[in-house]
């Protein structure tokens, strides 16, 4: 089923706290806490305020909040002056702001034919070595 990449299918307000994982479907804006993992197969805003402990998987994302967690993005990444994300972020295109904060890995890569293979690739080895005890 395709989705409305304009209208927000879900909001998750300011004040909200969730722990879990999260799939969700369409456009999402966060604007609470998460400690679990999220991921739609649409866009995801996370505002100013939002936290997450755990990774972001979205077609575009734009952040404003803070991510301890690995960020991946198939079509785009924009961290606003005050996203700080501690973990890799991997997209086709990552924009960055002035003030904004990464600590970990950054994989651009604009060929979707090659993002793919260097995401599966970052992904296995990242699989490997949490299963051997290196990360």
């Amino acid at each position: 089923m395709k989705v409305d990449d304009i209208s927000i299918n879900t909001i998750i307000g300011k004040g909200s706290s969730i722990t879990g994982n999260l799939r969700i479907n369409g456009f999402v804006r966060l604007d609470g806490d998460i400690n679990g993992n999220l991921e739609t197969d649409g866009n995801l805003i996370i505002g100013d305020n939002a936290r997450i402990k755990g990774d972001v998987k979205a077609k575009s994302i734009i952040i404003g909040g803070i991510i301890v967690g690995n960020v991946i993005a198939q079509e785009s990444v924009k961290l606003l002056s005050s996203a700080a994300v501690l973990g890799d972020i991997i997209s086709r295109k990552v924009q960055i702001e002035d003030t904004s904060m990464i600590n970990g890995h950054c994989i651009s890569i604009k060929d979707e034919e090659q993002f793919e293979k260097k995401m599966q690739y970052y992904l296995q080895s990242k699989a490997i070595k949490e299963k051997v005890g290196l990360s």
